[in-house]
């Protein structure tokens, strides 16, 4: 790793435009094309391409095209059995965690990368980035923005349309913009699904 890179994963203000990260960085999005070329029943070739993609990803995990990534998931770690619907935007100039079974509605926006508010610096294209760590078992809801350097719990459900400013605990529901915990998950949603819907749990499986 050279040191644009090691800044890249740091927190450093780094130029982004860098001849031999930028190399790297079109080899992944020719990648990246393929995969979002793919007809949906060439399951197992997304399936290999995602292996070769990402930093890390799990059984089972189904993201559904169009996909977006600035780095082609080159530092996104999934876990097992993650599902992300349609337009799914990872903004990966550094590292992603999320956990095993997390769901991302439509729209999803996970970013890493950041720029300067000075706007000298940002005249001269620097950037900054901080991981982003979502839990097992979470479900961001449609259009959700996650900001850089954001930590989501385990088990925390983001209501749609949230832009998370601020770390989220495990086992909340959030909603808002800034997103805010709204409640803690409790018995009562082991009894609802859905407003007055109750869970038949007879026929779970």
């Amino acid at each position: 790793m050279n040191m644009i890179e090691q800044k890249m994963h740091q927190g450093d203000l780094y130029l982004p435009n860098d001849k031999k990260l930028m190399e790297m960085q079109m080899r992944c999005l020719d990648k990246l094309y393929d995969y979002n070329a793919t007809r949906p029943t060439e399951e197992e070739k997304r399936t290999a391409l995602l292996q070769e993609m990402f930093a890390q990803i799990g059984e089972g995990c189904y993201i559904e095209p169009p996909f977006h990534a600035n780095w082609g998931g080159r530092h996104v770690h999934f876990g097992k059995y993650v599902y992300a619907n349609f337009n799914l935007t990872l903004v990966d100039d550094t590292h992603i965690y999320v956990g095993d079974y997390t769901m991302f509605g439509p729209g999803v926006i996970i970013a890493s990368a950041g720029h300067p508010v000075l706007p000298e610096l940002r005249e001269k294209i620097y950037q900054y980035n901080m991981p982003v760590h979502i839990g097992k078992n979470c479900w961001l809801g449609a259009g959700v923005i996650v900001l850089p350097g954001i930590t989501i719990g385990d088990n925390t459900v983001v209501g749609a349309g949230s832009v998370v400013t601020k770390d989220l605990p495990a086992n909340t529901v959030a909603v808002g913009n800034p997103c805010r915990v709204l409640r803690p998950i409790t018995e009562h949603d082991r009894e609802y699904y859905f407003k007055d819907r109750k869970i038949d749990w007879s026929s779970i499986k």
